[in-house]
Formats: structure tokens, C-alpha cells, sequence
């Protein structure tokens, strides 16, 4: 992890993702003055329940406010159906958090908005804090660099975690409680990582290629929370061509 002690002049980084010409390979994103709604949802294939909150997922697409990441868990794969998107890290992401809210148990479709367990979908909370971080992605190759910097005053300590997301995929369930039913996804996580807590800014760079295995082009996601509450303090979504 390599840091930097000096501020980050961050001003000459767009607020949306540009992509510059193919050969290059180079694109960039950096956070808005505003904290998005973060989305996180834990769903699965095999869950007759999860197809309405996965459809209600893809709603946020559009949304320049909110940013969305499902994650398919594999404790249903058990039961008839074996998720191709599902991760026992997702899952083990979702007990982690199960336990710092002093729940009993995970459950699926589960909605977490901002860090928190969220009932309340589809409604969303309105409006955002204004930032006290910025957060700047850069991709290069299969390299994404990572660049947190807090205003002077923020000297909380901050955690973060990124996602590579998909979209547009469709499976054909065949087995288990979804047998016969077309599923749509959006905002799926087929990669998934974190950084151990820091103080002040930071930079470092994490491996996500440019396109997943089918070709499908990968957005990478990166969250920055409240390492002690798990709040998100700041987010950005990086988008690299098509």
C-alpha cells in the first residue's frame, strides 16, 4: 500500500468517466462534491423471493445519485440451483456485516443502503452529505490505481472496498424454487476486494481487468467507509468503454 503525505491535486481529473483513444487504454472517474446513496444488495438464483429486488436493482441504473453492487450469495446453491454468480466471499461479507449490526442471521434479498440494513426499498433515502473525501480511479491496462484523499480536517479512520461489476446478463433457471423462470441481472459483482483501515490519503493500485470472461466489459466500483461505523463516507463508479 503506498501512501502520500502531500495533497493530491485531484481538480484536473473529470467528475465522469472519459475514455481516451483504445490504444491508450486509460480512462478516469473521480467523486462528485456530494456522497452517493450506496446500494448494496445480497441475492440469489435460488431464492423465489430475490427476483423482485433484483428487478428493482436494475431501476437504479439511470440513477447519477445512486450506485448499486449485487451480491449473489451461495447459500442457496444447496438447494436445487447452483448460482453461477454466487461467492462464499459474498456470502462471508454479508455474515461480517450480519455481526457487526447484532443480527441473528443473514437473509436473503437483503438491501444494505450506506452501510446499513435496509428495509425500506424501494424507497431510498433522499438526498446526500456534502463529501469530506475524494476519491479518484484511474485505469490503465488491467490496472486500476486508487486515490483517497480526506479534507484536512477528516482525520477519521477510513476502510474501503471495491467491486467489478456486470450487467446485462440473463440465465434460464432450471432447478430449485426459480425452476422455469428467466432471470434478469444488473450491477452483479464477479469481483470483489478490500483495504485494511488507514488514516490521511492514500494511493493504491489493484488488478481488475478491463473485460470479464465472456468479453463483457467490467465497471469497477470503490466505496470508502467509516472504518469504525462502516458508513459510507464516499463513493465512485468507474466506466471504461462499452
Amino acid at each position: 500500500m503506498k501512501r502520500f503525505s502531500s495533497p493530491c491535486t485531484l481538480g484536473a481529473i473529470v467528475s465522469l468517466a472519459v475514455a481516451l483513444p483504445a490504444q491508450a487504454q486509460v480512462c478516469q472517474a473521480a467523486s462528485s462534491a456530494r456522497v452517493p446513496v450506496v446500494v448494496e444488495l445480497y441475492t440469489s438464483e435460488g431464492c423465489n423471493s430475490c427476483p423482485p429486488a433484483d428487478r428493482w436493482l436494475s431501476t437504479l441504473k439511470d440513477r447519477p445519485d445512486v450506485l448499486a453492487a449485487a451480491f449473489h450469495v451461495d447459500y442457496w446453491d444447496r438447494l436445487g440451483w447452483k448460482d453461477r454468480f454466487a461467492s462464499s466471499r459474498y456470502t462471508e461479507r454479508q455474515a461480517q456485516l450480519q455481526v457487526a449490526d447484532g443480527a441473528r442471521s443473514s437473509y436473503t434479498p437483503q438491501v444494505r443502503v450506506n452501510g446499513a440494513d435496509w428495509r425500506r426499498w424501494p424507497e431510498l433515502p433522499a438526498g446526500s452529505a456534502a463529501a469530506s473525501v475524494k476519491v479518484a480511479l484511474q485505469r490503465d491496462g488491467d490496472q486500476v490505481e486508487l486515490r483517497v484523499q480526506p479534507v484536512a480536517s477528516d482525520e477519521r479512520r477510513l476502510a474501503l472496498w471495491w467491486a467489478a461489476l456486470e450487467d446485462d446478463h440473463v440465465s434460464d433457471v432450471k432447478a430449485g424454487e426459480n425452476s422455469g423462470v428467466r432471470l434478469h441481472h444488473d450491477h452483479v459483482v464477479r469481483q470483489y476486494g478490500r483495504l485494511e483501515p488507514w488514516r490521511g490519503p492514500l494511493v493504491q493500485r489493484i488488478a481488475v481487468p478491463a473485460r470479464g470472461d465472456d468479453g463483457r466489459a467490467l465497471r469497477v466500483l470503490a466505496v470508502v467507509t467509516d472504518a469504525r461505523t462502516g458508513a459510507t463516507v464516499q463513493a465512485v463508479q468507474l466506466r471504461c468503454g462499452g
